[in-house]
């Protein structure tokens, strides 16, 4: 790229930028400071289960608005069109469900990570399997997040490259190490406040430059950007209504369902009505999102038409080009660049230290803690604070990595997507089909990762095509979460040729939006094959807590006869006989998945709040044999 298109920071840019990093780092140590001081694990990792709606709300949202969501989503409609904008369809059922089943169970049994619930439906096993598939999926994606917009904004700007990443992960690091997640949420809503400004500001300016927003509208439609809708349903098509509207849901479930990164901002709200809340209050926000990202890239096609900065060859990569449009639009505007600068470094913030602990809440509370029983509670929270300081340190290692991969670095985006179908499935297999056992558990997680990476890494070969970094992708469906997320994968497929593939090369063409949804139903189809095939659980040793009366509730006007049937013997004992989620024993069991005592209610709420247990619950405790989850195990 010539010299000549590098555009500069002002002064006050670079102000605005440094206020980002150092209004992160105070909100840090002011949590360090103040409150529990993140003596316990509880504190440090869930926060004190002391939040509300609001900020884990906007804090989940900004853990699903990555850097490369900023950057991919408007490049997408610009080469693209407006069909994307459908995705937005999914996320009704997509947090419905969430909001449900998965957050109720895991509210409800109290769990620090969300592969404690592995353990409680299946055995240890499938527990470590899940826990090490989760920590491969995000240490490989954190350089990525991390290197990606330093990538983008040094092939702009000329802003130094490894100086931008060691300041992100640097700053990030030390916020989420010394505050824990109660720092991590707060900056979060911090961050997305400057998300929201930095896209917002860039909108109208740009739409004004343009001759008003009625005026993008106009040129996007007469040169075909507004899409209709597509009810080809085809699985193979790479975007249609039902591909978008469905297959997305798989997506979202994949992140807000079970993700640790977003399971765990529900857990540390203050009770499981808040944390319902946070739900169905973040779903508005998310359509926000979209729109606004689908109303930028319909902005720069109104400013560019066809001749973009990519085929100007002003910039190399189309994930370069919305930066590039950004500082066009706001060059006369000094600190709106820097704003716009920060609210892409704030998604990538948001994200990294999402990553940093979770991964230090499920090593710590998987790895570290089954074979240390009598750890302290200080020495616990001193090593879950180091292991958050040591994923940071790794992450800019990652991110050298990543600046190694060159075209690889696309394949290292896709196994974020490709890891997290697998994953869910996993759980739905656990919560709604009781017959399910280990072994079947841990089958179907293998089958599902490998055909996740035979769809995709075949993708990739097959097809033989060099790639840009967005490639006209819905790169932001692999946020995460995220990432969650989010959680999809980035698409490697390119333009089909005019006869269409076949074999093989047709199955590889799956739209990169059901990758999710067909690795989830490898996972329980081959878990349930399995499990026949080796004896099914039985239904009364199966933990009722930690499955899903869903057929009961769907059949509510059935007998009470063939109800009981459809529970395959699952002893269910809701209050007052009512259709419930909440049963008035919560059995806790061996790690094998058999019964092996009861917890009253009393008890139960004990350990959900972090009250400390009985001393009968507290003998248990001890008893490796058994597994009572609850934070105060920490």
């Amino acid at each position: 790229m010539a010299t000549s298109v590098l555009m500069r920071f002002s002064i006050a840019d670079y102000v605005i930028f440094v206020l980002l990093l150092v209004l992160s780092s105070v909100i840090g140590l002011f949590y360090a400071l103040s409150g529990g001081q993140q003596r316990t694990t509880q504190e440090f990792l869930l926060a004190g289960r002391s939040m509300t709606f609001v900020p884990v709300s906007l804090s989940l949202l900004a853990t699903f608005q990555s850097a490369v969501a900023i950057l991919g989503v408007p490049a997408e409609i610009y080469t693209f069109g407006t069909e994307y904008w459908f995705l937005g369809c999914s996320y009704f059922l997509g947090l419905l469900i969430p909001a449900h089943i998965f957050v109720p169970m895991f509210y409800r049994l109290g769990l620090t990570s969300t592969y404690e619930y592995l353990e409680l439906r299946f055995n240890k096993a499938t527990r470590l399997c899940g826990t090490l598939t989760f920590i491969f999926q995000m240490v490989i994606y954190m350089g990525v997040v991390l290197y990606t917009p330093a990538l983008a904004l040094n092939a702009v700007t000329g802003f130094d490259l490894w100086g931008a990443v060691l300041t992100m992960g640097l700053v990030c690091t030390l916020y989420t190490a010394l505050g824990g997640l109660k720092a991590v949420i707060w900056t979060d809503v911090f961050q997305t406040l400057v998300m929201f400004s930095g896209q917002l500001a860039v909108i109208i300016i740009g739409a004004g430059q343009a001759g008003g927003i009625g005026e993008v509208w106009r040129i996007a439609k007469e040169n075909g950007k507004i899409a209709g809708i597509d009810l080809n349903p085809d699985p193979f098509e790479r975007h249609t209504f039902w591909t978008l509207s469905f297959g997305g849901v798989f997506m979202m479930l994949a992140l807000y369902g079970v993700n640790q990164a977003q399971v765990q901002r529900y857990l540390s709200s203050r009770s499981e009505k808040q944390a319902i809340l946070s739900c169905y209050v973040v779903f508005p926000c998310q359509q926000i999102v979209l729109a606004m990202g689908c109303l930028m890239g319909l902005v720069m096609y109104a400013r560019y038409g066809e001749n973009g900065p990519l085929q100007q060859g002003y910039v190399n990569a189309s994930d370069q080009m919305v930066l590039y449009f950004v500082m066009d639009v706001l060059q006369h505007y000094p600190g709106l660049p820097g704003l716009f600068t920060a609210c892409l470094f704030s998604g990538a913030l948001s994200t990294i230290s999402s990553a940093f602990n979770s991964l230090a809440a499920v090593t710590m509370t998987d790895l570290v803690k089954p074979h240390y029983p009598h750890m302290t509670e200080a020495r616990a929270t001193l090593i879950s604070k180091s292991l958050a300081l040591g994923y940071g340190l790794l992450c800019l290692g990652m991110a050298y990595i990543a600046s190694l991969m060159g075209s690889v670095l696309q394949a290292a985006l896709s196994i974020f997507g490709m890891v997290g179908g697998p994953l869910l499935g996993i759980f739905c297999l656990g919560m709604f089909f009781p017959m399910a056992n280990s072994t079947g558990a841990i089958s179907g997680l293998v089958a599902g990762l490998v055909m996740a990476f035979w769809i995709g890494i075949g993708n990739f070969v097959s097809r033989k095509a060099p790639l840009s970094f967005v490639n006209a992708t819905t790169i932001h469906n692999v946020t995460t979460a995220l990432a969650t997320s989010t959680v999809a994968t980035v698409n490697l497929t390119t333009v089909a040729s005019s006869a269409g593939p076949t074999g093989l090369k047709k199955f590889y063409s799956l739209s990169y939006v059901w990758y999710s949804g067909h690795n989830a139903a490898t996972v329980v189809i081959v878990g349930l094959l399995v499990s026949f095939l080796t004896g099914p659980m039985k239904g009364e040793d199966v933990n009722p807590s930690t499955v899903v009366p869903i057929m009961r509730y769907l059949l509510f006007f059935l007998p009470e006869q063939c109800k009981e049937k459809l529970s395959c013997g699952v002893r269910y004992q809701p209050a007052n006989n009512e259709p419930s989620f909440q049963h008035s024993l919560v059995p806790t069991k061996e790690s094998n998945g058999v019964i092996s005592k009861v917890v009253t209610p009393a008890v139960e709420e004990k350990q959900q709040f972090g009250a400390q247990p009985s001393k009968e619950v507290a003998i248990e405790k001890e008893d490796q044999a058994s597994v009572v989850l609850q934070e105060t195990s920490l």
